[in-house]
């Protein structure tokens, strides 16, 4: 009788220190995205030419210009000398030709297109200096310390220079418009461009190819900065976020960057405390068209954990006074959670409906309605 032997395949966690991962990069840090929780760090405030990751900034703008409506999709964007005229990673852009906003924004994710990023940023600041100037004014409401942009696509220039930890930071933001993922996720596709002709674009993440879950996000190469990457995975529910600067290979930059998800995930998980669904109860509204609204966390309360935790919280819930009009994103208070007694984290509350302001006949009907029922 044969004896079948089953070999059972565990995720057992790795003891690191400093100096173990990411052995070939210069600079490099794996975050958790949704708590920003640093899981492993080394030289990561260390200031660095961050080549083509500088357009993780220059995606961002985009995606908020988007969200504030300030551009669409759908723009028509001209392609200035400035913008057709830029070297290193390119798709070839015609002076004086119009491409849509769509296909610039894919260009860029996809294949590091520094013509296609240039154009963005003179379509969304009217120059490309003003966009510069942005990115800078954005990385220090973001916390970065250690950046400073002098271009939106990352080309060796004086005092350009950024960080690991900064590069988290600003792609931890980035991550917050899921539909960037939409573009950093694909592998090839062609561009069409307006005079019949077509640019074929792969994207320089190779790793979106072979490493599970994994759907962005940017390399970076140039003589001085060495090989770059910012990549971003996720596997059960929880999402990293991995950096590696100036490694000496492409290879090495894949290794590095696997071997620091790979500790991500065999080490930690990530505990929902509570689902963003869940229903906390009703606010009073001042002067609105209805009294009550019912509320909700912006995002889900979360903790990350050792994989062999299992941690008990409570939480407690602060709503502020408000006054209509209120709409679905406001802050109208939040959610502590509670472990040991101490406040490990404060989530956001909002509204599950947008409520306008009374008018005096909404007031006179309502105090009516009072007086009637002896309120």
């Amino acid at each position: 009788m044969k004896k079948i032997i089953i070999l059972l395949l565990l995720l057992i966690p790795i003891k690191v220190n400093a100096n173990e991962l990411a052995k070939t990069s210069v600079s490099s840090i794996l975050m958790e995205q949704s708590t920003g929780k640093v899981l492993y760090e080394k030289k990561s405030n260390e200031q660095l030419p961050p080549a083509s990751m500088t357009k993780i900034m220059t995606l961002l703008l985009i995606m908020e210009a988007l969200e504030k409506e300030k551009i669409t999709l759908k723009d028509e964007v001209l392609i200035t000398n400035n913008a057709a005229s830029m070297g290193g990673s390119q798709v070839f852009l015609e002076s004086g030709s119009k491409i849509k906003a769509e296909e610039l924004l894919k260009s860029i994710a996809i294949a590091s297109a520094n013509d296609a990023s240039v154009a963005m940023a003179e379509h969304i600041a009217g120059t490309n200096d003003e966009y510069v100037k942005k990115m800078n004014e954005r990385c220090k409401e973001l916390g970065c310390t250690s950046t400073n942009f002098m271009n939106v696509h990352g080309l060796d220039e004086n005092n350009h220079y950024s960080s690991a930890k900064d590069m988290a930071l600003i792609t931890r933001e980035l991550l917050k418009h899921e539909k960037i993922l939409n573009y950093t996720s694909i592998y090839e596709e062609y561009l069409n461009k307006p005079d019949g002709t077509s640019t074929w674009m792969v994207n320089t993440n190779k790793l979106i190819k072979y490493y599970s879950g994994l759907d962005g996000l940017k390399t970076g190469f140039t003589n001085a900065a060495g090989y770059c990457l910012t990549a971003t995975a996720v596997r059960n529910n929880m999402r990293l976020i991995s950096v590696v600067m100036k490694s000496p290979t492409t290879k090495d930059r894949s290794n590095d960057t696997v071997e620091l998800l790979n500790y991500g995930f065999s080490n930690f998980k990530l505990k929902i405390i509570l689902d963003a669904k869940h229903d906390l109860g009703t606010i009073e509204i001042l002067n609105g068209k209805k009294e009550n609204v019912a509320i909700r966390l912006i995002e889900n309360a979360t903790n990350l954990e050792n994989m062999n935790e299992e941690k008990k919280y409570t939480y407690n819930i602060i709503t502020n006074k408000i006054k209509a009009p209120v709409r679905i994103g406001d802050v109208v208070g939040h959610l502590e959670i509670i472990e040991n007694n101490k406040v490990i984290n404060r989530v956001n509350i909002t509204v599950k409906e947008n409520i306008n302001k009374a008018n005096i006949w909404d007031l006179y009907i309502r105090n009516l309605n009072n007086i009637l029922i002896g309120k």
